[in-house]
């Protein structure tokens, strides 16, 4: 094992993540925090900036983390000790994009980051997202169980692009860690919903949650939205095929490569809406604390717990599939 005596971070280097030795993040008179990372979540986002070389060598990924205060200057009520979770990205709320409601098209939520990044031992946030995106980890969550603050912000605002009303049928294709979420916060939101996967154990675990799960659906199912949290050519056509006309189709999941698209007849005379949902607004990143703190989502065993040593080995399992959704346990509460 190797011996680190500044800080040690995981950096992309010749599409393998390797563990380097860095000088510890200081403040230095920054406004923000210096934060411990006692954990990080391994997004879908890290596989593919990683596969498809969309990051450079040195490189950290990861923004889905569960942090301690270590150093803090700041004017908010957090302080040193304080165990947080903090999404990466902060829209800034008068652009065009933020008063449409496309808060992820900001240019200054593209600009704006976690430092750097949530594959590292110390990470530096801005008062920026003190103040905006970082709140207290509930007490009756656990760090694996908190780390899912971010990405189920996403599927908050998916749900509420979808514009479902009371009594909807939603139909939810790939049932992943993401369809998994999704289907819960649907069903907690009082949908009528549903989920299809190709796989046997990801269909029995779905059902394990109280929700009606299938491989195969009947020839007249048909829904009032469709979450597509896979982006298969196969996803796609079951989409199609189960959406009632007039439906809406909400793709939360890129495709794998460049080939498939839209039949435009279908969804001009069948006057379907095709929405993308992407990165969530702090009121949708609020909206899924809750849902964890108050059970009504539960990721308790959705995750594989990995230690930091072992992250390479965390990313091989989640892109053969051999596990759901990995989680990479960093550092110890002080």
């Amino acid at each position: 094992m190797v011996k680190f005596f500044g800080m040690k971070k995981a950096v992309i280097n010749n599409e393998k993540i390797i563990l380097k030795e860095t000088p510890k993040i200081t403040l230095d008179g920054r406004k923000g925090a210096v934060v411990k990372v006692l954990g990080c979540g391994l997004c879908g986002s890290d596989i593919v900036k990683l596969v498809h070389k969309i990051s450079k060598d040195g490189t950290v990924l990861g923004h889905e983390i569960v942090a301690q205060i270590v150093d803090i200057n700041s004017e908010t009520g957090f302080k040193k000790g304080d165990v947080i979770v903090t999404s990466h990205h902060i829209p800034c709320g008068k652009c065009v994009y933020c008063r449409h409601g496309n808060v992820s098209m900001c240019e200054h939520f593209k600009s704006t980051n976690i430092i750097p990044g949530g594959f590292s031992e110390y990470v530096y946030l801005s008062e920026e997202h003190l103040q905006n995106v970082a709140h207290l980890k509930p007490e009756n969550l656990t760090c694996e169980e908190a780390s899912f603050y971010e990405p189920l912000g996403c599927i908050v605002r998916s749900i509420k692009r979808s514009n479902l009303l009371d009594g909807d049928t939603a139909l939810v294709i790939g049932l992943g860690s993401i369809g998994v979420l999704t289907a819960q916060a649907l069903k907690a939101y009082g949908t009528n919903v549903f989920g299809c996967d190709l796989l046997d154990e990801r269909v029995e675990f779905l059902k394990s949650f109280g929700i009606n799960a299938f491989k195969t659906l009947a020839e007249d199912f048909k829904a009032d939205a469709i979450f597509m949290t896979s982006g298969a050519d196969k996803a796609l056509t079951t989409a199609l095929k189960h959406v009632r006309n007039g439906g809406k189709i909400v793709v939360f999941s890129s495709t794998p490569h460049d080939e498939t698209a839209y039949p435009n007849n279908e969804i001009y005379y069948r006057e379907l809406t095709v929405t993308g949902s992407y990165s969530p607004s702090p009121a949708d990143l609020k909206d899924s604390l809750e849902l964890l703190k108050s059970g009504k989502v539960n990721v308790a065993d959705i995750s594989t717990v990995y230690e930091f040593d072992d992250i390479q080995k965390a990313f091989d399992d989640t892109m053969s599939n051999r596990i759901m959704k990995a989680y990479i346990k960093i550092g110890e509460k002080q």
